[in-house]
């Protein structure tokens, strides 16, 4: 899926999918659960802690 795809799909714009994904906006948890539903995965799949 495209960040365009995406950002539409739960009603942001693509600049604001590009900087969640770079680590430079953080979303409200409002806005995560929403990327949650659109792409079927958790939170902690998602947003979770990579282990080191």
């Amino acid at each position: 899926m495209t960040q365009k795809a995406l950002a539409e799909a739960v009603g942001v714009s693509r600049q604001t999918m590009n900087a969640i994904e770079q680590g430079d906006y953080n979303p409200t948890i409002k806005l995560c659960r929403a990327i949650c539903r659109v792409l079927g995965k958790s939170l902690d799949e998602l947003f979770g802690e990579e282990d080191s």
